[in-house]
């Protein structure tokens, strides 16, 4: 009787283990067919996929991430930027939250919310100071507050 129940555990075991690679394998297909499609300009598709990958686990930063790739390319700012802020919750990798805080920045940049967006780019710089694009952005965006200010400053005179 002791080694039939063994004999079950390890199938078992061997089993979930299984399940658990195709789960995996399946995330991991989801984001690559994504991508391919991403790749293709076809980013309502890859949208799908990607949230496809999401249904089945939320604790996933590439996917988060990709998804608010696909929706900054059909300009769905706002979604954008909520996809890339739940990104930020799944990797310890600073280099990677970087690249979603310059994300973030850049949704909010064309979502025409520039105070938000130089808030953003500076938590990407926090975390990888040696970005010349988030530089470059937060520069431009600074120019882009200042010149808004000025006009509302001539407008109050």
């Amino acid at each position: 009787m002791i080694n039939k129940f063994k004999y079950c555990v390890s199938i078992s075991f061997f089993v979930l283990l299984s399940a658990h690679a195709v789960f995996s394998q399946s995330i991991r297909s989801l984001n690559n067919s994504g991508v391919d499609l991403y790749k293709k300009e076809q980013f309502a598709d890859a949208e799908v996929k990607f949230k496809k990958g999401l249904e089945k686990t939320k604790e996933n930063f590439e996917l988060n991430f990709n998804l608010g790739d696909s929706y900054y390319k059909q300009e769905r700012y706002d979604e954008a930027v909520n996809a890339f802020q739940n990104s930020l919750a799944y990797t310890e990798d600073d280099l990677l939250k970087s690249k979603a805080f310059y994300n973030i920045g850049n949704s909010l940049l064309k979502s025409q919310k520039i105070k938000e967006s130089i808030e953003a780019y500076k938590n990407s710089l926090k975390l990888n100071p040696n970005d010349k694009e988030a530089k470059y952005n937060l520069s431009y965006a600074l120019s882009l507050l200042k010149q808004q200010q000025d006009q509302q400053q001539n407008q109050n005179q």
